[in-house]
């Protein structure tokens, strides 16, 4: 088991919503008019996007708190301890970039929506 590297920052009291941002305390997805469901990320974690489904495949970039992300698909891949739990569930959140479920609050700790490939 390996853990994602996660910038973790001062989280925000409960019941604290910032200007211009969204409550990540609230349902936890927003499904858009087009149909993709957005879920938040853990409150108060900085995530690491990767190219694949393990923490060894190239970092394409980090998304900032309060970040909702839509799942296209989920895979299986390296095992990672995040606030969400322990799983090896990764979320392919664009073509090529991956997130580690473990720091998205699906709500489940197993698959919500279609395997990849």
């Amino acid at each position: 088991m390996a853990n994602e590297e996660v910038v973790e920052e001062q989280t925000r009291e409960a019941g604290e919503v910032r200007p211009g941002t969204l409550d990540v305390e609230s349902p936890v997805a927003v499904q858009a008019a087009a149909g993709t469901v957005f879920y938040p990320l853990a409150p108060g974690y900085q995530v690491n996007v990767r190219s694949g489904p393990s923490t060894s495949s190239q970092l394409i970039k980090i998304l900032p708190q309060n970040t909702r992300v839509p799942i296209r698909c989920q895979t299986r891949g390296e095992t990672i301890s995040g606030p969400c739990g322990t799983t090896n569930i990764w979320d392919n959140i664009a073509p090529g970039q991956y997130v580690s479920d473990a720091y998205v609050k699906t709500g489940s700790s197993d698959f919500v929506t279609i395997q990849c490939g």
